[in-house]
């Protein structure tokens, strides 16, 4: 029976923590996990958390391959056993993390939902965001820049890179901005680009709606209607 994974977006990356038993099940259960969303992982930082699994560093090299074969980097690897750290340390990757990062995780509440991130800082071009809920970031994502997200995505700013809603399949995601003129924008398995800007910039939402992608201007009173939406005053080009 394949063991339990858990994945937390942090800062660094993505926090995997394959579930307890043999490594062999554990391992196998991560690949799994992994293959399950090739989207949503492909191009992350990935941070493994190996509890007490001793291990060695012909083991961590096969779980660094393993991952680079799906796209991921190995960043670090974080352990209580001191010979699984040891060989992690002979390979080169780090071996913890600064505790003020760590408490970036999500935190449970009561409040039922999605976790969420929040970014105050300009996206650039070559950075790159991928998490499992919602995200929002209070400044511009510029080209060459890309968020992925499990959730909806919300861009306090100009969204002029690539973003991903809905990542692992939700349609009900939506993407939000103060200016949105995406290189691409896809929600769940549907895929659009801007067509060129024409008139004023405003606030706009994309949603889907019947399987196709179309966005109208953003009021946070109103809820997207999607059926008639335009943007830069056309329909977004598939």
């Amino acid at each position: 029976m394949p063991l339990s994974v858990s994945v937390k977006g942090i800062h660094e990356g993505l926090l995997i923590t394959p579930g307890e038993g043999n490594w062999e099940d554990a391992f196998s259960s991560l690949l799994e996990h992994l293959d399950s969303k090739p989207d949503f992982f492909f191009g992350a930082q990935a941070i493994i958390q190996l509890g007490s699994y001793p291990l060695h560093a012909a083991d961590l090299a096969t779980l660094r391959s393993a991952l680079a074969d799906r796209g991921l980097g190995l960043h670090s690897i974080l352990s209580e056993n001191p010979a699984t750290v040891e060989a992690a340390r002979s390979l080169g990757l780090g071996t913890s993390l600064p505790k003020r990062e760590l408490k970036e995780s999500p935190i449970s509440t009561e409040l039922r939902g999605m976790d969420a991130i929040f970014l105050q800082q300009t996206l650039r071009s070559g950075n790159s965001i991928h998490f499992p809920g919602h995200v929002t970031v209070l400044g511009d994502v510029n080209p060459g820049a890309e968020i992925i997200a499990g959730g909806s995505i919300i861009v306090w700013g100009h969204l002029r890179g690539t973003v991903h809603a809905g990542a692992q399949g939700d349609e009900t995601s939506v993407v939000c901005a103060m200016d949105l003129s995406p290189m691409q924008l896809r929600i769940a398995s549907h895929a659009a680009t801007s067509p060129p800007r024409k008139g004023k910039t405003q606030p706009e939402i994309a949603s889907l709606h019947d399987g196709r992608l179309v966005a109208e201007p953003w009021s946070p009173k109103d809820k997207p209607k999607a059926a008639d939406g335009k943007i830069k005053g056309e329909d977004i080009q598939g």
